[in-house]
C-alpha cells in the first residue's frame, strides 16, 4: 500500500486526565476555519463519556497550515444527568447557522443495557451557533418532535457520528445521518438500520426518513451525480466484513436496495468511516461531476492502518480505488472535510482521526494529488 505525503499532521486532542474519542470535523470556507469536536470521557468506555469539546483551527491559505486554538467545552451541549455523545455538526450556508446534533444518554446507562431491556432512554439533542462556533444556544431536546412515537419502538439510536450534509437542491435541504436498533416482535435481539433526518426549511422542522436495510449502523452521506440527476449516497458500517452503501433520489427520505462494497473491508465488528464528495478536478467531465473520498482502517483483522479511498464513478461499488495509507498503526474513527484547492492545484482535504489506541486524535491535511498521483491523470 502506497503512503500519502501530507501538508500537515498535528495532534489536536491528547488523552491524559481525560480520554478523547469520536472525532468530528467541520470546515467553514468563508471564515477559513475548522471546528474539531470530540467526546471527553473519564475512560475509553462509552458509558464514561461526559461532554463534547471543541478546538478551533485557523487555516492560512498562504502557508497551507492550520493553527489550532485552545480547547474548550461546548457546555451548552448537555442535558442534566446525561452524557453527551456522537457530535454531528452541520453548517447551513444559506443562514450561516451551525447545528451541532448529539445524543444524550442517562449517566452510566450502557448501550448493552438498552439493547437487553429494549427500553430506549436516548435523547436526540441539538445546539446551534450563529457566530461560527464562538457561542452556542441553549440545548434543545428534539426527541418528541422529530422521533415521536417511534422512540418507544426502538431499543436505542444515534446520529452520525461526524459531519452532516446540506444538499444543492432548490430548498438546500439539510440531511442528518442516523441509525436505530428496532425492537423485534420475536425474541430476537434488536437489529440496527440506518436512516436520515431531513429539513427543508433550514432546521425549523425535521422529517424522519425511512429505514435502509437491516444491519447498517454508523453512517455518513454525500451528494453525488451530475447536474441532471443528483442523489444522496449513504455509506454505512456493517457486521458483514465489508461496508454497505445505498442511494436515494428523494433527498434521503427513501433509499434503494443496499449493496455490499467488498473493496471497502471492515474489521471484526466493523468501524465507523467517513465519506465526502467533491467536484471532479477534470473540467467538463461527463457524469458524474462529483467524486467520492472515504477514510477507514484498511486492515480486515483489526482497527489499523488508516487508508483513504477514491471513487471517480460513484455510486459504482466496483469503482473504488485501492487505498493509500494516511497513517500506519492503530487507528479507528475518522471524519473528512473538503478544503478547496491545495498548493498543487488539486482538491485539498482535512481528516480528523483516532490514533494510538485511542490515546490521541490527529488532524492531517493532504491533497488529492498527494494521495492519488496516478489516479489524478486525465480520464
Amino acid at each position: 500500500m502506497a503512503s500519502c505525503s501530507v501538508l500537515q499532521r498535528e495532534r489536536v486532542f491528547h488523552s491524559g486526565a481525560y480520554v478523547y474519542r469520536i472525532p468530528s470535523l467541520l470546515y467553514l470556507p468563508q471564515q477559513k476555519t475548522l471546528l474539531a469536536f470530540a467526546e471527553e470521557r473519564t475512560s475509553k468506555k462509552d458509558e464514561h463519556a461526559k461532554l463534547i469539546v471543541l478546538r478551533r483551527g485557523s487555516y492560512d491559505a498562504s502557508t497551507h497550515q492550520v493553527w489550532w486554538h485552545t480547547q474548550e467545552a461546548v457546555a451548552q451541549a448537555q442535558l442534566e444527568g446525561h452524557r453527551s455523545m456522537n457530535p454531528s455538526p452541520l453548517y447551513d450556508e444559506k443562514t450561516g447557522t451551525i447545528f451541532l446534533f448529539f445524543i444524550a444518554i442517562p449517566d452510566q446507562v450502557s448501550e448493552h443495557h438498552q439493547l437487553h431491556t429494549r427500553v430506549n432512554v436516548t435523547r436526540l439533542c441539538q445546539v446551534t451557533s450563529t457566530d461560527y462556533g464562538r457561542s452556542w444556544s441553549p440545548v434543545r431536546d428534539l426527541t418528541e418532535s422529530v422521533i415521536g412515537p417511534a422512540h418507544k419502538d426502538w431499543a436505542t439510536f444515534a446520529v452520525g457520528p461526524g459531519h452532516c450534509l446540506q444538499l444543492h437542491n432548490q430548498t438546500q435541504s439539510l440531511v442528518v445521518p442516523a441509525y436505530a436498533y428496532r425492537n423485534p416482535t420475536s425474541p430476537q435481539v434488536p437489529s440496527p438500520s440506518a436512516f436520515c433526518l431531513l429539513s427543508h426549511d433550514h432546521g425549523r422542522t425535521w422529517v424522519r426518513g425511512n429505514f435502509v436495510a437491516r444491519d447498517t449502523l454508523e453512517c455518513q452521506v454525500a451528494e453525488v451525480g451530475d447536474v441532471k440527476q443528483r442523489m444522496v449516497y449513504l455509506n454505512a458500517r456493517s457486521s458483514l466484513r465489508a461496508r454497505v452503501q445505498a442511494q436515494s433520489t428523494s433527498d434521503g427520505l427513501d433509499f434503494g436496495e443496499t449493496q455490499t462494497v467488498r473493496k471497502l473491508v471492515e474489521p471484526p465488528h466493523g468501524c465507523q468511516g467517513s465519506i465526502i464528495s467533491f467536484p471532479s478536478p477534470h473540467a467538463g467531465s461527463e457524469p458524474p461531476d462529483r467524486w467520492l473520498l472515504y477514510t477507514h482502517p484498511t486492515d480486515p483483522r483489526r482497527r489499523s492502518n488508516l487508508g483513504v479511498y477514491l471513487n471517480r464513478r460513484p455510486p459504482s461499488p466496483l469503482a473504488w480505488s485501492e487505498p493509500t495509507m494516511l497513517a500506519p498503526g492503530s487507528c479507528a474513527y475518522s471524519d473528512l472535510q473538503s478544503m478547496g484547492a491545495g498548493p498543487d492545484g488539486s482538491p485539498q482535504f482535512g481528516c480528523l482521526y483516532e490514533s494510538n489506541d485511542y490515546k490521541e486524535i490527529i488532524f492531517v491535511m493532504f491533497t488529492l494529488k498527494q494521495a492519488f498521483p496516478a489516479e489524478f491523470l486525465p480520464l
